[in-house]
């Protein structure tokens, strides 16, 4: 059974930082990790993605961000833990909303390989989310 459990989050002021973390476990393969975002009254956003394999660690190069965070956030993976990180620097307020881990397997295309996308319904398991609140 898949298991993704968070940790982390909290409430910070702007230019602030703080480490979102999700534990996982019961997964076999490749897979990818997304961390998404939902802020109140809007969908919820892929931030970051990592494409990795159990026991074993990430894929080089297999990080992705939206722009809106690039330079500012970091996804990172501790395979001796089987657990993955988010950490958010520079933080802002539009950053603020509740933060979700998620794990589902790759995509494949010929032309481009194995690689995670931004889609929800492509990541089967999700955690219980962590809220991050960012004042000015």
């Amino acid at each position: 059974q898949v298991q993704l459990v968070e940790s982390g989050g909290g409430s910070v002021t702007a230019g602030g930082s703080l480490r979102l973390s999700c534990a996982v476990s019961g997964y076999s393969g490749d897979y990818c990790i997304g961390w998404f975002r939902q802020a109140p009254g809007r969908e919820r956003e892929g931030v970051a993605t990592l494409r990795t394999r159990s026991g074993s660690t990430a894929y080089t190069d297999s990080m992705n961000y939206i722009d809106s965070v690039k330079g500012r956030f970091t996804i990172s993976q501790d395979s001796a833990k089987n657990t993955m990180y988010l950490q958010m620097d520079s933080l802002k307020p539009e950053d603020t909303a509740i933060y979700y881990c998620a794990a589902g397997r790759p995509r494949y295309l010929s032309s481009a390989g194995f690689f995670c996308t931004w889609t929800r319904s492509d990541y089967r398991y999700w955690g219980q989310g962590s809220q991050v609140t960012v004042s000015s």
